[in-house]
């Protein structure tokens, strides 16, 4: 049922994306585009998506618990670090020179056209880079610690 419910939900997000428009690239960058062919659709369509947001989370948190899994997996802390601050401006910048956000790009692969597809494996190949980065980083850092041990 939790797939089925997963399934579903999905594809309510990637028609709510596809019918405001969000798909297009093109009114993703006018709405960048201040100077010229400005677009302000994208932020009703982002004040529509807070405000179902909150509410959800206001009728969704007075349940006992979730309908499919244990728990509620709520963050506890968020703090505000430079890994986050560079990954919001990689994301705002691959979002402003593409006109694709992630979560909007996987409806708009299923129209069949290369641009959507293309970033989509350039996202990937970013995303698997950047694991590989962490995880180099952290295991550098165990052995430093463990080099470093005098025990």
């Amino acid at each position: 049922m939790a797939i089925i419910s997963a399934l579903l939900i999905g594809l309510l997000f990637g028609l709510g994306i596809l019918v405001s428009g969000m798909g297009n690239p093109a009114k993703v960058l006018n709405f960048f585009d201040f100077a010229g062919q400005w677009d302000p659709s994208l932020a009703f369509v982002m004040g529509g998506a807070l405000l179902t947001t909150g509410l959800g989370y206001q009728i969704v948190l007075r349940r006992s618990g979730p309908l499919h899994t244990a728990r509620f997996e709520l963050p506890t802390v968020s703090p505000i670090t430079p890994r986050l601050i560079l990954g919001a401006a990689l994301f705002g910048i691959g979002w402003g020179i593409t006109g694709f956000c992630p979560g909007g790009l996987v409806p708009v692969i299923g129209l069949g056209k290369p641009g959507p597809v293309i970033f989509f494996a350039g996202l990937i190949v970013g995303l698997i880079g950047a694991r590989t980065i962490q995880t180099r980083i952290a295991r550098d850092k165990v052995f430093t610690q463990t080099s470093n041990d005098p025990n």
